[in-house]
């Protein structure tokens, strides 16, 4: 009888443990989480896949941007123009030769000149006729020699200004900043060149003229001096 009561108060003890493992409420069923491997590695590369693309596409738009950059400095324009200088020493030069005094640079004129004064003189001239021509042929020289002089005074009086703006151009094409910038700077160095060049090609027509006005002179007071003499001989005859 006694063995008995204690079988039942330990079945009694037990019971509750039992049938709390077994009668375990739904709440804490469903916070049991079962871990998939393969599910997690698979979700880890496709983020990773998904993160490799959006770095591709940063890297692109960035190239993009450095390429527009670049062709935006390729294509920007020079911010130094010589333009209005060269301008106005060209007009300047031109100021000079279209002052020529006496004989203008122009074949018409030239070739009246020298039929009136330079040519084959009549035998028939008087003195005073002589003397018309040697005058006009004297004031045409000394005008020749004054504008070679007042051009070759112009034109060292441009190299200054020329200088300035080589150093200028050479300094902006050393800083510039793409192609077109550079290709501009050395066409305005071109330009200033060329512009040089005219200066001095004028100045050698100036000096030239004045040379040739000279020498057609001194060749055309011979043919005087021989009608002269060849008058004086005459009246001598008679």
């Amino acid at each position: 009888m006694t063995i008995s009561r204690r079988r039942l108060a330990a079945a009694l003890l037990a019971a509750p443990v039992t049938a709390g493992r077994v009668l375990a409420p739904p709440a804490a069923q469903a916070r049991i989480v079962v871990f998939d491997p393969t599910n997690y590695a698979q979700n880890v590369l496709q983020a990773a896949r998904a993160l490799q693309t959006i770095n591709n596409q940063i890297s692109s738009l960035q190239n993009e941007a450095q390429m527009l950059i670049g062709q935006a400095k390729t294509l920007a324009s020079l911010p130094y123009s010589t333009l209005a200088t060269l301008q106005s020493q060209v007009d300047r030069t031109r100021e000079l030769l279209g002052q020529a005094q006496a004989l203008a640079y122009d074949v018409a004129s030239i070739q009246a000149a020298f039929t009136t004064n330079y040519g084959q003189v009549s035998l028939s001239a008087s003195d005073t006729d002589l003397t018309v021509r040697a005058d006009a042929r004297w004031t045409m020289a000394m005008a020749g020699f004054q504008d070679a002089l007042k051009l070759q005074a112009g034109v060292v009086e441009g190299l200054g200004a020329s200088r300035d703006q080589l150093t200028s151009l050479v300094s902006v094409s050393q800083g510039a900043v793409g192609g077109l910038q550079a290709a501009q700077a050395g066409n305005q160095l071109l330009a200033v060149q060329s512009q040089l060049l005219a200066d001095l090609i004028a100045l050698s027509a100036a000096q030239g003229r004045a040379q040739a006005l000279e020498a057609a002179n001194q060749a055309a007071a011979r043919a005087d001096a021989k009608a002269r003499f060849a008058k004086f001989m005459g009246a001598s005859e008679q």
